[in-house]
């Protein structure tokens, strides 16, 4: 067996291990995390639902930035349908298949492969930093489970070191760098620092958005905590746990990783039975997000032949035009 086949089926087999170890967990406090669950009324859980589908959109907006500013801009209906289907990929182990999903429906587009690929690494890690930075007044709460304010505030002494990483130079120099170092032709334009910004604040409000839908449930199952230690393990701690997870690369989206994170942090301000039911809804609710885009880029795709092979299109004598400006 190949040196590639093992890490991939050994990649399966600890992702398998990691939600066994999940369903374990939950299956164990069943009892308490159901009727913490069944406290989330229709309404909540519809308008906790609408939160979650904004997340991606939000997402696919920052993407969109970072390839027009590279030579490639996209409409949002064609954008729209390149990178959610391509978003599917993250829930296999491994860390390329949404990128090379993307770049092969992007080459449709008349977008270059490194370029796709370069883009979708840049957007992965901006977000990652992006939620590091947004999450670091939810740190003490991971560490020590307290929502001491003083704590929260000192963490973000490490925002300017984190924020070094969006310098257009060194970033368009890492860029550089990799490609070099992958013997792959440089990037015919570089990252400028409005399109930086732009992307990043995109990111953030990505990240600020997300947590609404975990602040709107874990308030439907009755935590009591003041607003500002609810805000704080929610907003920052939903995007300090899914920043985190989006390191362990091994992992489908970070199944588990981010739960875990996520189960700590809320616990000091809820119940560990609360922040259970939470977390379990919220996986929920982000995966059916991720569908639900996913099967609206895919329809677009295949009605404009983004999904079709070769010989498919010469068959059907199908021209793939240029998509427009956006």
């Amino acid at each position: 067996m190949s040196r590639a086949r093992v890490s991939t089926v050994l990649r399966i087999v600890l992702a398998l291990l990691v939600v066994a170890a999940v369903a374990v967990a939950v299956a164990r406090n069943w009892a308490d995390v159901s009727a913490d669950i069944d406290k989330v009324e229709g309404g909540t859980f519809v308008l906790a639902a609408a939160l979650a589908c904004i997340p991606p959109v939000l997402t696919m907006l920052g993407w969109r930035v970072l390839l027009a500013e590279l030579g490639s801009p996209l409409h949002v209906a064609p954008s729209g349908g390149v990178f959610f289907v391509g978003q599917l990929g993250k829930y296999l182990p491994g860390a390329v298949w949404s990128i090379v999903a993307q770049a092969e429906m992007g080459a449709r587009l008349h977008i270059p492969r490194r370029r796709s690929a370069v883009v979708a690494f840049l957007s992965v890690a901006i977000a990652a930093i992006c939620g590091l930075i947004v999450g670091l007044p939810a740190v003490p709460l991971l560490i020590t489970g307290s929502d001491s304010s003083t704590a929260g505030w000192l963490a973000l002494v490490a925002v300017p070191v984190l924020a070094v990483a969006f310098y257009p130079p060194l970033l368009n120099w890492g860029v550089a760098t990799v490609l070099r170092v992958l013997r792959r032709e440089p990037l015919e334009r570089q990252l400028s620092g409005r399109a930086i910004a732009k992307a990043s604040g995109l990111f953030v409000l990505t990240w600020i958005c997300s947590g609404l839908h975990a602040l709107v449930l874990l308030r439907a199952t009755g935590a009591t905590a003041d607003v500002s230690g609810l805000l704080v393990a929610t907003l920052c701690g939903f995007a300090l746990a899914s920043s985190l997870a989006m390191f362990s690369v091994v992992l489908p989206a970070g199944v588990g990783v981010r739960e875990g994170l996520l189960v700590l942090m809320l616990a000091p301000v809820s119940s560990t039975s609360a922040a259970t039911a939470v977390v379990v809804l919220s996986r929920f609710l982000t995966v059916l997000a991720d569908v639900l885009f996913a099967l609206l880029g895919w329809a677009y795709a295949r009605r404009h032949h983004l999904l079709t092979s070769r010989e498919e299109r010469e068959r059907d004598h199908v021209v793939v035009d240029d998509a427009p400006a956006g």
